[in-house]
């Protein structure tokens, strides 16, 4: 904030007592108005000046003014008023963890509601919402490997990019778990993998074959990989895009079913976890929960955060000086007023 009129407010919601300082001026005015007729049915007001010489016309008035401002400014210093801020490094402590999301073709099926991919989808957002200083990527792979975002505390941004995921971003069609797996280690700084892990969600088809050697070298690094298996034993038929199905060169439609053998197979060997979506209401939040929160965190640079400056005291100064006034100033005039 670099101009004197860019003032932002810390607790907007305390300014609803401004409503008692405009009860007071309301209230007030009313009561002064019910004394000046109630003098005048008694006094004409030609006579008031002899009958009322020491009363003056215009400090209860200001009193009142006075009164009402002080409320005023009271909420407006509880509302926090903050001009300027100063930057300062944030240290967390937490995980990192790499998120490797299947979006091949298979992924939406519609065994699972709305379909494998939407769920896991779902899955992630849930994820996020219960991370505290973790770091987190996303990788979304088929038979090619993107990389959506790299380790970063910006969860909103995350969700933001999930939401476009979707199996026409892909290069290459399959599955292959072991390349997801590979560039998901590529993620990490190398250090100790006490504090990594690697999240998969996938149907299980490994077309590419390599996943249980990438998990063995996962392992090796300490780093376990944390399994969802998304879609059932039974399966379902592959959408083709336009109101029709996958079919094979035979002319047969293709089902794809979860193959949860070689998935739990992969978290086995990692040290990991392996959890079916459909017999889980949700399992990627009962992993964080229960195991990926048990692992050793450390302490992670979250970027710098602003901390602005409150200038509660401006407004408490002339709130102070206000009513300082109102209980100062007496509603009936000196004696060098009433002689002059």
């Amino acid at each position: 904030m670099s101009g004197f009129l860019e003032i932002g407010l810390l607790r907007p919601a305390e300014l609803w007592w401004l409503l008692a300082a405009a009860a007071l001026l309301g209230l007030g005015g009313w009561a002064l108005r019910a004394r000046s007729r109630d003098l005048d049915r008694w006094v004409a007001r030609r006579h008031r000046p002899g009958f009322a010489r020491e009363r003056s016309a215009w400090r209860g008035p200001l009193r009142l003014v006075l009164a009402a401002a002080a409320f005023a400014f009271l909420a407006l210093a509880l509302s926090g008023p903050v001009r300027g801020y100063t930057l300062r490094d944030v240290q967390r402590r937490g995980l990192d963890l790499v998120v490797c999301l299947d979006t091949s073709r298979s992924m939406l099926v519609e065994d699972l509601r709305p379909n494998r991919l939407e769920r896991a989808k779902r899955e992630i957002v849930g994820l996020l919402q219960r991370l505290h200083g973790d770091r987190v990527a996303v990788l979304a792979f088929a038979g090619d490997v993107r990389t959506v975002a790299p380790l970063t505390h910006d969860r909103k941004t995350l969700a933001s990019f999930l939401e476009t995921l979707s199996p026409a971003d892909n290069q290459l069609g399959g599955t292959d778990l072991g390349a997801a797996l590979e560039q998901a280690l590529l993620m990490f700084d190398g250090r100790n993998g006490n504090h990594e892990a690697i999240v998969l969600l996938t149907d299980g088809e490994d077309l590419g074959g390599e996943a249980q050697a990438a998990a063995e070298k996962a392992a090796e690094r300490g780093i376990r990989v944390y399994v969802v298996g998304l879609g059932t034993p039974e399966g379902g038929k592959i959408p083709d895009g336009s109101r029709g199905f996958v079919k094979d060169e035979s002319g047969v439609e293709v089902v794809s079913a979860l193959d949860g053998t070689t998935l739990e197979r992969i978290a086995e060997v990692s040290g990991g976890v392996y959890l079916a979506a459909a017999t889980t209401p949700l399992p990627l939040e009962e992993m964080y929960d229960k195991r990926m929160t048990k692992l050793e965190a450390r302490e992670l640079f979250a970027g710098r955060e602003r901390i602005p400056h409150d200038r509660y005291q401006w407004p408490l100064v002339i709130a102070f000086l206000c009513m300082l006034g109102e209980t100062s100033l007496r509603e009936r005039r000196g004696r060098w007023e009433g002689r002059a």
